[in-house]
């Protein structure tokens, strides 16, 4: 089994996505079994409450970040789309992976947004993102789904206060099997084995976008930035192969 992980992509309005075109060709050339959107797909800068009162807030507006996601959504998706019809066509076989996605923080602002004002409720949801209409098995945010053996959700908690765990070692000691989450920027991997020799591998990958954060300033920037794969895929064991969107611009341009 082959798994492929799309991290945190963070779309915000009149932001340049053609990356994600780049990003569904190299989906179509390694045909994995299992896509997993690992969450922050949509950013939601509208519904930030960090940011209110500050200059960088004005003008934002709910449905420019919805339909900035949508859009982006359909152009990672189009390659993918073009490839199974051209199959079909072909009477050739049949490639429809699972598609899975994690709902992240970010995503999960609609339900903060309507927790802090009730007046939302019925008018605002997930549905809104419209993710399963685009062929997506929705998972609530931090609901763990194992696929193969292998943990996925936007990122694994650890205490009482339900904090995300920092760092991928800490993953492996604590959760004591296979996990990829997104949520940090970056990448991490770390290594372990249960009782029976069998593999643990732990990955945090949480950017897979072309623009910088401000927040994270000049320096915060220089992180990895790509999708991961997951081949030979078996009971939690797998070899982990990192890809940068460097790379995937540079095939697919």
């Amino acid at each position: 089994m082959r798994h492929l992980i799309i991290p945190d992509v963070q779309v915000k309005p009149n932001q340049d996505i053609s990356f994600l075109t780049s990003v569904g060709k190299y989906i179509v050339d390694m045909k994995p079994d299992v896509i997993v959107c690992i969450g922050d797909f949509f950013d939601m800068p509208s519904l930030s409450v960090y940011d209110i009162g500050k200059k960088s807030f004005e003008g934002r507006c709910l449905n420019d970040d919805l339909e900035a996601g949508k859009k982006a959504m359909e152009t990672l998706l189009q390659p993918i789309r073009n490839e199974q019809m051209r199959l079909i066509r072909n009477k050739d076989k049949q490639w429809k992976p699972r598609m899975v996605f994690t709902l992240g923080n970010h995503e999960e602002r609609i339900m903060r947004a309507i927790e802090s004002d009730r007046k939302l409720e019925g008018f605002l949801s997930y549905d809104d993102l419209g993710l399963e209409e685009q062929g997506w098995d929705v998972k609530d945010f931090l609901e763990v789904v194992v696929i193969d053996g292998v943990a996925y959700s936007h990122y694994m908690v650890s205490g009482s206060m339900g904090r995300p765990i920092g760092t991928a070692q800490q993953m492996v000691n604590k959760t004591h099997m296979s996990c990829v989450v997104g949520h940090q920027q970056g990448r991490q991997v770390a290594y372990g084995r249960k009782a029976d020799g069998s593999s643990i591998t732990c990955i945090i990958a949480g950017s897979c976008y072309d623009h910088n954060e401000d927040y994270m300033g000049i320096q915060g920037n220089k992180h990895w930035r790509g999708v991961v794969v997951l081949n030979e895929v078996d009971n939690g064991s797998f070899d982990e192969m990192f890809v940068s969107l460097k790379y995937l611009k540079g095939k697919y341009a």
